[in-house]
């Protein structure tokens, strides 16, 4: 069988059984033959939004009912079409016929490569099932993600990180594959969250040393103090500085760490402004369940936690 899993698009496009499968007419006969999920970029939508790829060797169609669910009973709209041009789109090969011209044409759906992954994985997924996800694009409540053939769930901005931010673009790019947990199932809609598999305030504070100076991302400012973000699970708040911003960086004398009160004291040396690139996720957690999720710290007071088991 093609693949073993459903990917979010893009992720099956390079793989050696997908680049076999669209080598010749014969190996996408084959893959006709044998339903395989398939991956490949959409070229052109037509002036009645069906996606066009071509294989080189040949062309396939995908019309437009067959582009998504939800395009033939109006609960999506073409737009989800036309944006698809110049990316991958999942499909399984339903026909192989001749066009108008005579010429070889497969007729594709991805609707059905969505159905598929959508009864046979999505379905079963229960809160607390960890998962990779492509983000696709970002909003200022949170980002999408593909979680499956280009089915979608939304990752709410506060459930990024536990270190706020104002943008999902401070922390996550389009594009971008990440780790996620299924925050709940509420309709059979999904809605996601991150922040769990990037460590505990105890894992995250660890990394630190009292007396270090360390840089920082500035996130808020306020008349108290100034907020600036160590790791996105941690930050420490440091004392009122004149001129300091949000978005800048910030050189800091580590204070103190503490843990009862779950603070990182913090004064800063220094705060500029300069682009700074996003370094890779790092994830504290690595199994693919998760029924509970305390950050804070046994003898701290306060309790942050995420609870998925539904029993």
């Amino acid at each position: 069988m093609i693949v073993k899993r459903f990917w979010p698009e893009g992720l099956l496009i390079d793989t050696p059984e997908n680049k076999i499968s669209l080598h010749s007419p014969l190996s996408l006969a084959d893959a006709y033959a044998k339903k395989y999920i398939l991956e490949a970029v959409a070229a052109v939508c037509d002036t009645d939004h069906n996606l066009i790829v071509d294989f080189g060797f040949m062309k396939g169609i995908i019309p437009r009912e067959e582009c998504a669910l939800g395009i033939a009973d109006g609960t999506v709209r073409d737009i989800a079409i036309i944006s698809r041009v110049g990316k991958e789109v999942c499909f399984v090969v339903n026909s192989m016929e001749l066009d108008k011209n005579g010429r070889p044409l497969a007729v594709l759906s991805r609707r059905e490569a969505q159905q598929r992954c959508h009864n046979d994985y999505i379905s079963t997924l229960q809160p607390g099932d960890v998962i990779e996800a492509r983000v696709t694009h970002l909003e200022p409540f949170g980002a999408f993600c593909d979680i499956g053939c280009g089915i979608v769930s939304l990752l709410p901005i506060d459930a990024i990180s536990v270190s706020r931010i104002s943008h999902p673009s401070d922390r996550l790019t389009t594009g971008e594959v990440i780790r996620v947990i299924v925050k709940s199932i509420e309709d059979g809609r999904i809605t996601l969250s991150h922040k769990e598999l990037l460590g505990t305030w105890e894992e995250n504070a660890e990394l630190f040393s009292q007396g270090e100076t360390v840089s920082g991302i500035v996130r808020s400012v306020e008349d108290y103090g100034i907020f600036v973000e160590l790791t996105p699970n941690l930050a420490g708040l440091a004392e009122p500085k004149e001129g300091v911003k949000p978005g800048q960086i910030a050189s800091v004398y580590i204070k103190s760490i503490i843990p009862e009160k779950m603070k990182v004291k913090l004064i800063i040396i220094d705060a500029f402004q300069k682009d700074y690139t996003k370094e890779s996720i790092k994830y504290f957690y690595e199994d693919d369940y998760m029924d509970h999720w305390l950050y804070s710290p046994e003898v701290c007071e306060k309790k942050i936690e995420s609870i998925f088991c539904t029993d």
